[in-house]
């Protein structure tokens, strides 16, 4: 007679082992879904860092007002990656997506992006 116990175990193991990868990762593709919470708004800029004399990605760090349906005037931030040909400039206002729970956590509106209430 043969035991099936030890099948058993190794199944549980195995099962543990998924659900501790779907716990890891699965944040990491949810992160880029638009959220049913998020709103949409502008920023002031307020300070931005210099621009570099290099081309492409660099890092920019600004500060600003965000301004949109949940929020009046929330002082914000945030040190993020810009192409250099964008970069931001002091009074400009800039369209973005932010947390109605939580408004330091924005971004950059995309170019044509529907209106996310």
């Amino acid at each position: 007679m043969q035991s099936y116990h030890g099948d058993m175990w190794e199944f549980a193991a195995l099962l543990m082992i998924v659900g501790a990868l779907v716990l890891i990762l699965g944040p990491r593709f949810r992160k880029n879904r638009p959220q049913r919470d998020m709103a949409q708004g502008t920023l002031l800029v307020t300070g931005v860092s210099p621009r570099p004399d290099a081309t492409g990605q660099q890092y920019v760090t600004i500060a600003g007002v965000i301004k949109g349906p949940t929020v009046d005037e929330h002082l914000v931030y945030q040190r993020l990656v810009v192409d250099v040909h964008r970069w931001p400039s002091m009074g400009q206002l800039i369209p973005v997506v932010y947390s109605a729970r939580n408004p330091d956590n924005w971004y950059f509106a995309q170019p044509g992006q529907a209106q996310v209430q």
